[in-house]
């Protein structure tokens, strides 16, 4: 079968197409035949470092999110499942192929009305949208933020904050990703590469209740100027290279929570299994900005390294789904 290889740590050339074995599903597996890989961030910091959620000997087939038809089902494993759209994790290695193997208490159920693109750009950013959400404990009316806005994760929590009843900012880097943010229903937009423009949100808003900061460095910071006594900073990423540094005590002195939200196994099925319900039923959009071949794994990292995406990034095989 057709696959990308992770052949060393290093720029997005390491990342090499090639031939691989085909897997077959062992006991309690399915074989998924993959129409669509996800790729996030993460990927593109282990491809670079070695550093990250994920294990394996090199060289390896990366690739951590897919969606596609079950093939074949393994011992124990129910064959009613065989033709089934589906999505799952792959434990952080096999997904940027044509076929893997994985667990089947791992798969989600593609909804009716899904499509199965849409239903993958959400399988990772879903849940950690949803996520964020829930810890913010949003109200109606309440002043939020939301940095990376243009992003896979920012621009489902845009969608998300403005459906609990916020009056929702949305900030981004350049007019390419700002151009896209008004149709999320944004209130606010504005370019945080352009100058003025934590004033811009003060005067529009007076100040912040909550910000969900995925950039970190000075943006983050600039973030946390923002929030008034009992707000709230969420950090989900750190585009800038680094988190936002702010000391526990001066958080403390101005009445603002740090948050950086996990959840244990089963809460984050269930906030995916939200997330997949909520766009099949029309209230959450997944923004897919490009896709690439797979072959061209390596121009997909090179695109995301470059902060030239938006939405999500796919890896498409070309098998049907």
């Amino acid at each position: 079968m057709r696959a990308v290889w992770l052949t060393g740590y290093g720029g997005p050339e390491v990342l090499v197409p090639g031939d691989a074995p085909e897997p077959a599903p062992g006991p309690g597996q399915v074989l998924v035949d993959v129409a669509y890989a996800n790729i996030t961030f993460v990927e593109t910091q282990f491809r670079a470092t070695g550093f990250g959620p994920f294990r394996g000997e090199l060289p390896m087939i990366p690739g951590n999110g897919v969606g596609g038809l079950v093939a074949a089902v393994g011992p124990q494993v129910d064959p009613g499942l065989v033709g089934r759209r589906v999505v799952t994790g792959t434990g952080g290695a096999g997904g940027y192929a044509e076929r893997v193997a994985v667990p089947v208490d791992g798969l989600f159920p593609v909804p009716a009305g899904l499509p199965l693109d849409g239903a993958v750009a959400l399988l990772a950013d879903g849940r950690t949208a949803t996520m964020l959400i829930a810890a913010a404990e949003l109200a109606p009316g309440d002043r939020v933020l939301v940095e990376a806005a243009a992003g896979g994760v920012g621009s489902l929590l845009v969608q998300l904050a403005r459906d609990a009843g916020a009056r929702v900012v949305a900030a981004a880097g350049g007019s390419r990703k700002t151009g896209l943010l008004g149709g999320l229903g944004a209130d606010v937009v504005v370019d945080y590469a352009e100058p003025g423009w934590s004033e811009r949100i003060r005067s529009e808003l007076g100040g912040l209740d909550a910000a969900f900061d995925g950039v970190g460095g000075e943006i983050g910071r600039s973030a946390f100027e923002l929030l008034e006594p009992g707000g709230r900073l969420l950090s989900f990423g750190l585009a800038s290279g680094g988190w936002t540094d702010v000391p526990a005590e001066l958080a403390a002195e101005r009445g603002v929570r740090l948050l950086r939200p996990a959840a244990p196994p089963e809460r984050l099925r269930a906030y995916t299994e939200q997330a997949l319900a909520a766009a099949a039923a029309g209230r959450l959009r997944p923004v897919i900005g490009q896709r690439f071949p797979l072959e061209a794994a390596a121009a997909a990292h090179a695109a995301i390294g470059a902060r030239r995406t938006i939405g999500k990034t796919l890896l498409v095989t070309g098998l049907p789904g």
